[in-house]
């Protein structure tokens, strides 16, 4: 058993939500002169407004590492448990990641678990080095989402098909996890308690089937492709075991 993870945490990421973190005004120049690089003046338009505060109660601001391994470590997880870490470069990665390798050591990324020259033909394309973290997340057997985007939707959405719906995904609620972060003097029993409050939540949205009218759907069919693609999972099943029959010693 393994759990996988999709971080966010790369410095353009940390860059556009206009979060704060605790660099400081060391962090406040680069990731300005990242924003500046990467989007030009649109950061510094006068219509642009940036309220890092506001965003982080939003739950607009990417988890950093250490926040990962709080919600795991809280919503039960013991530090032997097998984690798959699925990202592009994190921000400060060798500082960022230090707290997420101390609470789980069994940590390992694609470059971990790859030989250099294993990796060579991916490096450069961001693309293939994504479609790697991806087959590792679809097979894992918890997917823990930190962020929206196409990534995490295909894959809730591959894994459900995949799995007739039974596939576990972990959605922390980054609106109240920044409440409780912010709480200095609450106990690690009650932050615990919260996050397997949280967990519950989380699970009981994961079973959630739609209800929806097929030619109005407001869900992604790409997140969410039951009931409408349980069909094509039947048929697949059906093939499936026709095929397993056909090949059984007495049959043609």
């Amino acid at each position: 058993m393994y759990i996988s993870v999709h971080l966010r945490f790369e410095e353009d990421m940390v860059a556009f939500s206009c979060c704060l973190y605790d660099g400081g005004e060391t962090e406040n120049l680069e990731m300005d002169s990242i924003r500046e690089k990467g989007w030009g003046e649109k950061f510094k338009r006068k219509a642009h407004v940036s309220v890092p505060g506001l965003n982080r109660i939003n739950g607009k601001c990417p988890m950093t590492p250490l926040e990962v391994g709080m919600v795991l470590r809280g919503m039960g997880f013991a530090n032997n448990t097998p984690i798959y870490l699925a990202s592009g470069k994190l921000y400060h990665a060798e500082r960022n990641l230090d707290p997420l390798l101390q609470m789980f050591p069994l940590l390992q990324t694609k470059e971990s678990l790859s030989l250099p020259e294993e990796l060579a033909s991916f490096e450069g394309y961001s693309s293939r080095l994504a479609a790697l973290d991806y087959m590792v997340c679809l097979f894992s057997e918890v997917f823990v989402t930190t962020q929206g985007g196409n990534f995490p939707h295909f894959l809730m959405g591959h894994r459900r098909y995949l799995y007739n719906g039974h596939a576990k995904t972990i959605k922390p609620d980054k609106s109240q996890l920044a409440l409780l972060l912010q709480d200095t003097s609450i106990s690690w029993k009650a932050f615990k308690d919260q996050m397997e409050a949280m967990l519950a939540e989380s699970d009981r949205k994961g079973i959630m089937v739609p209800r929806v009218k097929k030619s109005n759907r407001k869900t992604s069919i790409f997140k969410n492709p039951i009931p409408e693609c349980r069909c094509l999972w039947e048929s697949k099943n059906l093939t499936l075991k026709r095929d397993h029959t056909l090949r059984m010693p007495g049959h043609l």
